[in-house]
């Protein structure tokens, strides 16, 4: 990786990572909302819909609705009604778990598959559409330095 010419050499640290938040930040609302642009108008779908069935596709026996919703990080109520649409639309199935009455596990359909490997591919390509000015010796490090930001404990103060 070529290093970077050091202009914000004088800075404290604290204003180059509050830049460095401000760029992440910036940069993933607009992947974001091209995903959800482009969701909407090639598949009649929206973004949450898209991240249900990609977190069921990668659990095939499916998940309880507790589960899914901490996979996805959202409330239990907001999984629930798009759980609920997806059912209507016969791409995903509720199914009572075994042993406990309250608790219900969801998961793709044949049909919620294959819709969801259809969609994977275009979300797929428009990620490498939308990133296609990093390299990818330097995608390898910016993903290995988010990880680490990601992974690392929290401090309180």
């Amino acid at each position: 990786m070529t290093p970077m010419p050091d202009r914000h050499a004088s800075e404290p640290v604290s204003k180059s990572r509050l830049r460095l938040w401000l760029r992440i930040l910036s940069a993933s609302r607009h992947i974001e909302g091209e995903l959800r642009e482009r969701l909407r108008v090639e598949f009649a779908t929206t973004l949450p819909r898209f991240d249900v069935m990609s977190a069921l596709y990668r659990n095939e026996d499916g998940l309880k609705m507790s589960a899914l919703s901490g996979v996805l990080k959202v409330s239990n109520g907001n999984v629930t009604g798009i759980v609920d649409r997806l059912v209507d639309d016969g791409l995903v199935l509720r199914e009572q778990v075994e042993g406990d009455r309250r608790s219900f596990r969801a998961r793709l359909t044949q049909r919620g598959r294959e819709e969801f490997e259809r969609q994977a591919v275009a979300h797929e390509a428009w990620i490498d559409e939308l990133l296609s000015g990093v390299e990818q010796d330097r995608a390898w490090r910016l993903s290995d330095l988010l990880g680490d930001v990601a992974h690392r404990p929290g401090r309180k103060g």
